[in-house]
């Protein structure tokens, strides 16, 4: 039975300004987190059960705590007991809890739903369990971390740690340039608003899983590729050898994966010259590279990025993993009405259902909710 009080915490989905699937290549990102959040409401219980619920599926789901791993308890849910499994790994005393889930970050976007979901539910266990883990960077990045794992062996999808890190460590008005090989990161300030930009997020509505096999095959590839340059991760591998010893799909691979991380270099220098337009070439470089050596865009996600350039967007790309989810536009405010016409018209003239575009700021990190804060 519940024990206390419930209360509410919340975590943000996340955008990827630019450095996409280079999070488990140890490489460099820049993401964002979104206003978009997820709710858990959580309270604890005395009986070593977890209940779960969501408005978003039916029925509840009930499992003893001691019971998690990858084959319990299965579906959606294991993304809220992953965390409670990590966290009990990881040496915490976590006992039952209620947990009831609301949200409005899209799933199957491609804006992590999932790290918000799992995020939402760490911030919650820290407070209650009086772990002291959101009051400081480091605290912070170890629940990230820990939700990384609930994904990774619970959840079993094999993502890099990026979504995880900005769901937890994100702050208004800027973006987190996150190094994924030792964790550190600095903040970046980036307000498009103040320079008469916006950023614009169009939601394909194409399919969009990473449990499918495509992403995880993606993963194989870069590991394979690494092993035979000789080097840990493609973080360390020189483009130079990536031409001249890989061939044909590795090449392929390896050479996004090294070039994209010296465009999250080239952005987060642009961003602090206050160089947008070289900040847009490198959306569109970065998209390119996605979409002809790594092969993780459709035509959904080239259609927006067309129409939006050709509508006066600055820069634009897919972000996410890809497969379908979502593209990004950073635009003259001026030209917002028409660049979110144009995908639309796009989008009709091709046949495909109608996306969904909205604008977007960067927002803060998890935490309880605002309106139940001291």
């Amino acid at each position: 039975m519940p024990l206390d009080t419930a209360a509410t915490w919340s975590a943000p989905g996340r955008v990827n300004l630019i450095g996409e699937h280079t999070d488990y290549n140890d490489g460099l990102v820049l993401p964002i987190a979104l206003p978009q959040r997820t709710h858990a409401r959580v309270s604890l219980r005395d009986d070593g059960i977890l209940e779960v619920s969501s408005t978003a599926a039916p029925g509840v789901v009930r499992v003893p705590v001691a019971q998690i791993g990858p084959e319990a308890p299965g579906g959606w849910a294991s993304y809220v007991a992953g965390v409670v499994w990590a966290l009990r790994g990881a040496g915490h005393d976590v006992p039952g809890l209620t947990v009831h889930i609301t949200s409005d970050v899209p799933v199957g976007a491609g804006l992590s739903s999932s790290a918000a979901l799992e995020c939402s539910v760490a911030a919650a266990l820290s407070d209650l369990l009086g772990l002291g883990l959101l009051a400081d960077d480091a605290g912070r990045a170890e629940l990230g971390r820990l939700c990384q794992l609930a994904e990774n062996e619970v959840a079993q999808a094999p993502t890099g740690g990026m979504d995880q890190a900005i769901a937890m460590r994100g702050r208004a008005g800027h973006a987190l340039f996150l190094d994924c090989r030792d964790g550190s990161a600095r903040q970046v300030p980036f307000d498009p608003e103040a320079h008469g930009l916006r950023l614009l997020v169009v939601d394909t509505r194409a399919k969009h899983a990473l449990v499918d096999g495509q992403y995880a095959a993606r993963r194989t590839a870069c590991i394979e590729a690494a092993q035979t340059l000789g080097v840990p991760s493609l973080r360390s591998a020189d483009p130079a050898d990536v031409e001249a010893r890989l061939t044909g799909t590795a090449r392929q691979r390896a050479r996004h994966v090294v070039t994209e991380i010296q465009r999250v270099r080239e952005c987060v220098e642009a961003l602090g010259h206050g160089d947008f337009a070289r900040v847009g070439a490198t959306f569109v470089a970065s998209h390119e590279s996605l979409r002809d050596d790594f092969e993780v865009s459709c035509i959904e996600l080239d259609t927006v990025v067309d129409a939006a350039l050709g509508a006066g967007a600055w820069g634009a790309r897919m972000t996410g993993g890809g497969f379908g989810g979502s593209a990004i536009a950073l635009l003259p405010a001026a030209s917002a009405d028409a660049v979110v016409a144009a995908v639309a018209e796009a989008f009709d003239l091709r046949g495909f259902d109608p996306p969904t575009a909205f604008f977007v700021a960067p927002g803060p990190g998890a935490g309880a909710d605002l309106a139940e804060r001291g």
